[in-house]
């Protein structure tokens, strides 16, 4: 197996990429770390060039100098700059029991300090390796092996990020099979972070990179890391962390903090890495804001913006308009580097902007999942984010360059959602087992591999049948050891509201008496964001009726919360989304069965769905929900596979033609012509007008619309 390099950020890149060619020729298994984050004890901080972890080799720390050392004191100096840096990962790996044997570390620390040219230690130099850049294969092939075993154990704590603690104790659990024990288990499980986590986080390229995965896969985690690392290592750089979904702000202020103790053993510098909303606005920072001001225009507010471009295109509006003013005057960038959560929740425009007024080499880093874009089908591509040059050339290229990090990442396993969870998201969000077919498809079917599916029959060729299944590697083992499909992901329909909404109180009354959650496990999903502010009310008089208190996120909560103590949040999906609860309600669920902009609506019910960590109530209530749940019945029944046919070319353009979203005032012309026709046919049965009556151009155009045939001749 081929030696992994991580390529992260490099104080000399041009230094870090010949050490890797060096080691790359004499280390066969392993990972290289270029620009491993900064390590730090409570007394000390070190940054470390690279970080060498193999089954062959051990432990490798190195230090990269311009020169050797010409004397006594720089010798000393030398010396003492790899004391410090094998103490602090003494320090780091003496955290880990596994790693120990008795009170020794079970495996040696080797430290090196490589330099252009060869050097020659003085004698009283007894610890340590200093040698040139093409001495390091033969100084490494001294090295000895540490076994399978101890390296897993080392690159585990190399990966882990000791601060990502379950935020519950839950010390009142004292059953050892209620939700509230399986609960403990998984929050110790979704603590660490896996491999790919890890190296997403640390590599960056000299130049743009996206981040994809799966809700739940970690996205977020990641930008946050990255944020923290890119700070550790530049602290004079101004980075902007920004997102959508103003309750995100708490989570990633408290995340980047954490990291930034990880790294360097302080908080963060917060004027120079700042977490911003994407707009903006009264006493809050945001992106659009800051550019605004930074060129002397004023910024829109909310209303203004809705008053002048609607309610589904405000923001994008505001943007398109800033991006005009800028490129009226010589704008200078204001950033070194930006980093976007929620990406397909954002308009182009906002990307072509962060991209003009970041500096070269352009470090703008977007993270998206594809079926959360909550208003469209699919995420636009780099040439219609961020645009083109004056030659038609897309400004921003993805493609992979060998010996530079990576530039377009894949996130593939799932540690919020189960399989379960997922797989019926899917199923909705697509239509797999919709009685009309499909809604929507991915352009490109290889990516059910890449979110973490495997072909258990057929193929994915276009017009292809194909079975697809949740693949075991890309869910974590805790799930299948402590949690039952059958209660995982349940499915409830009913008559009424009135009557959803009681039990929805009653099995809440539940999880809080008996199954040892906490109130503010729970989170009830409406995905109708235009009718939740009337429409939960309802709902909290009922919970209040079960001696349940409640409140809607952002209407008797700040907009920046999702979970109160002693409250069960009650959110709509915009509110919801970028947020996890353990136990999720999602209601109201007969909303996702409407043909009008069919796509939006089923990733809405795809995003409740995945808000939830490892149980989800998918309920609904009057006709509408019969097709809703034949669906998910038929998920279940087919032991949670996609049994479906590939869409070909002409398919897949047909549904972006059929179920492309439509704006309020194409569906208000759509309802006023529904009504008009279902007015004219009434007229009609009750014998006040007689076809005839109408117009035959008219009618010829209507016979031809419906697929029927009109005779010249008709009269």
């Amino acid at each position: 197996m081929p030696l992994e390099v991580v390529y992260g950020e490099s104080r000399d890149r041009v230094q870090a990429l010949s050490l890797a060619q060096k080691v790359g020729s004499a280390v066969h298994d392993g990972t290289l770390y270029l620009g491993y984050p900064v390590l730090s004890t409570p007394e000390d901080r070190v940054e470390v060039d690279a970080l060498l972890v193999g089954p062959q080799h051990g432990l490798v720390a190195f230090l990269l100098r311009d020169s050797p050392p010409r004397g006594g004191d720089e010798w000393s100096d030398a010396v003492e700059e790899q004391e410090r840096l094998y103490g602090v990962l003494e320090s780091q790996l003496g955290r880990h029991p596994h790693l120990r044997r008795g009170r020794r570390l079970a495996v040696d620390i080797h430290t090196f300090t490589v330099y252009p040219t060869p050097a020659e230690p003085p004698e009283t130099v007894e610890e340590g390796v200093y040698c040139g850049m093409d001495e390091v294969p033969d100084k490494l092939g001294t090295l000895d092996e540490i076994g399978d075993e101890l390296y897993r154990g080392v690159q585990a704590s190399l990966q882990r990020v000791s601060t990502i603690k379950p935020s519950k104790k839950r010390a009142k659990v004292q059953k050892t099979d209620s939700r509230g024990a399986k609960l403990k288990e998984i929050e110790r499980g979704i603590a660490n972070l896996d491999k790919w986590q890890k190296q997403a986080a640390i590599e960056t390229p000299e130049g743009p990179q996206r981040i994809r995965g799966l809700a739940g896969s970690g996205k977020t985690i990641v930008l946050a890391l990255k944020a923290a690392y890119l700070h550790a290592m530049n602290p004079e750089w101004r980075i902007a962390l920004t997102f959508q979904s103003r309750s995100l702000y708490q989570q990633l202020e408290d995340l980047v903090t954490r990291f930034s103790f990880e790294h360097s053993n302080d908080t963060p510098d917060f004027s120079q890495l700042r977490i911003m909303h994407a707009w903006g606005g009264s006493g809050r920072d945001g992106i659009y804001r800051d550019i605004a001001l930074s060129i002397g225009f004023t910024p829109r507010d909310w209303g203004s913006a809705r008053a002048k471009w609607g309610y589904d295109d405000a923001f994008k509006g505001a943007c398109a308009e800033l991006l005009s003013a800028s490129s009226e005057i010589d704008a200078q960038p204001i950033y070194d580097a930006v980093l976007v959560d929620e990406a397909q929740d954002l308009p182009p425009e906002f990307f072509q902007l962060i991209y003009k007024f970041t500096k070269d080499p352009k470090r703008v880093v977007w993270g998206y999942d594809e079926l959360q874009k909550l208003n469209e089908a699919a995420m636009p591509t780099t040439e219609e984010l961020f645009g083109t040059d004056d030659a038609g050339r897309p400004l921003v290229d993805l493609q992979a360059r060998s010996g530079e990090a990576r530039r377009d990442i894949i996130l593939p396993v799932c540690y919020r959602n189960t399989p379960w969870a997922l797989a019926t998201a899917h199923s909705l969000g697509f239509g797999i087992y919709r009685a009309e077919g499909l809604v929507q498809h991915f352009d490109n079917p290889h990516l059910w591999d890449e979110i973490g599916y495997e072909v258990a029959d057929g193929g994915l060729g276009p017009g292809e049948a194909v079975d697809l299944v949740r693949s075991p590697r890309h869910s974590p083992e805790y799930f299948d050891r402590l949690l039952d499909p059958s209660d995982a992901l349940t499915l409830h329909t009913f008559a009424d509201e009135a009557a959803q909404d009681m039990w929805v109180a009653q099995q809440i009354k539940r999880n809080l008496e008996e199954d040892e959650l906490e109130i503010d496990d729970i989170l009830i999903v409406i995905p109708d964001q235009y009718t939740a502010k009337s429409r939960a009310p309802r709902l909290a008089r009922v919970l209040a009726g079960q001696k349940i208190p409640s409140h809607m996120v952002g209407v008797n909560s700040s907009t920046d919360e999702v979970f109160r103590e002693g409250s069960v949040a009650i959110a709509h999906i915009f509110r919801a989304k970028g947020n996890e609860a353990p136990m999720v309600y999602v209601i109201d669920s007969q909303y996702g069965a409407e043909e009008f902009n069919a796509v939006s609506r089923r990733n809405k019910l795809f995003t409740g769905i995945t808000r939830s960590r490892a149980w989800v109530r998918i309920a609904g209530h009057g006709p509408k929900m019969e097709s809703i749940a034949a669906e998910v019945k038929a998920v279940q029944n087919n032991g949670f596979h996609l049994r479906f046919n590939i869409p070909t070319d002409e398919e897949l353009a047909k549904l972006r033609r059929l179920h492309r979203d439509r704006t309020m005032q194409e569906i208000a012309r759509v309802e006023s012509a529904s009504k008009a026709m279902l007015d004219l046919l009434s007229a009609v049965e009750r014998s006040e007008i007689e076809i005839e009556d109408l117009p035959l151009t008219l009618r010829r155009n209507l016979l031809r619309r419906l697929g029927g045939t009109a005779d010249e001749g008709d009269e």
